[in-house]
């Protein structure tokens, strides 16, 4: 059976609200580092990411 993969928020593999955890898991990459990805640009984008996971929250689906 061939599964495609889906962007999906993860309900096991979360600290906010599992939107790193579903990009990581989509990605194929450990989700520290999609984590530590988002704090950097965050930081650096003077906070504008936080604008981009809220949107991804409401966006991303919870997985089943």
């Amino acid at each position: 059976m061939n599964r495609s993969k889906k962007l999906v928020r993860t309900t096991n593999d979360q600290w906010v609200a599992g939107v790193c955890g579903g990009l990581a898991r989509y990605l194929g990459v450990d989700p520290t580092i999609v984590r530590l990805g988002f704090v950097v640009l965050t930081v650096l984008g003077l906070g504008s990411m936080i604008l981009v996971y809220l949107a991804a929250w409401l966006l991303m689906p919870k997985d089943a």
